[in-house]
């Protein structure tokens, strides 16, 4: 009798146990989920104009070393309106561009259409979907920051595929700079530097440009 009571308790605490795991889980499923779609519905929201709100033009870092870049197939992470994206179409590039918005992907293929290229532009939650491994010449991120992301861009570059990355440091936040206020989203010091320090490193630099905006910039080389 003592042994199977010790068992059913010992089965009613493992019940207990089973159960406030799955609610853990699933509570913290959901959280991840709503945030998603909290992000979604921001973006949607900020891109829903007639107005290309980062313009249609390439960001200057981009322009500046596109013919640096191995020719091939280009992937531009967070693409927003497909600036980028398109400007790398029209040089010669096969374009993926993935976003969290609907409305922005819409309009990265509008621009696309203007410009007489086409893009392969799709939605995307970058905390969900996994990029491809080996399957990109060039890899572009400008203007968002996914620490866990790094390690994925890295294996869906081919050998010899270059990384082209720039976005806010912290100084933008201290210098009190247009851009986002969550520390969580801005570069320490050297630390983009130090995320692709096992690539082979082409280019870096961390300026304040035009007194407008602290970035870092990167090019680097699998």
């Amino acid at each position: 009798m003592f042994y199977m009571y010790s068992f059913k308790k010992n089965v009613s605490y493992f019940l207990i146990f089973l159960f406030v795991a799955i609610y853990s889980a699933q509570g913290f499923l959901l959280s991840v989920l709503y945030a998603d779609e909290r992000d979604r519905q921001f973006w949607d929201r900020r891109y829903n104009t007639e107005e290309y709100i980062y313009s249609k033009e390439p960001v200057e870092f981009l322009k500046e070393h596109v013919d640096i870049l191995p020719k091939g197939k280009a992937l531009d992470i967070a693409m927003g309106e497909g600036r980028n994206a398109v400007f790398l179409a029209k040089n010669g590039f096969e374009v993926d561009g993935c976003d969290i918005s609907e409305v922005a992907v819409r309009k990265a293929r509008k621009l696309a259409e203007e410009h007489d290229v086409k893009i392969h532009a799709f939605v995307a939650d970058l905390e969900i979907y996994e990029l491809p491994e080996n399957t990109y010449d060039v890899i572009v991120c400008f203007y968002y920051l996914q620490r866990s992301l790094v390690p994925q861009i890295k294996k869906a570059l081919k050998p010899g595929g270059v990384v082209v990355y720039e976005t806010y440091t912290v100084e933008n936040l201290e210098c009190g700079y247009k851009g986002p206020k969550n520390r969580n989203y801005l570069l320490e010091p050297n630390e983009l530097l130090d995320l692709f320090s096992d690539l082979n490193i082409v280019f870096y630099r961390e300026i304040v440009l035009d007194n407008k905006k602290a970035i870092a910039s990167l090019i680097a080389r699998k």
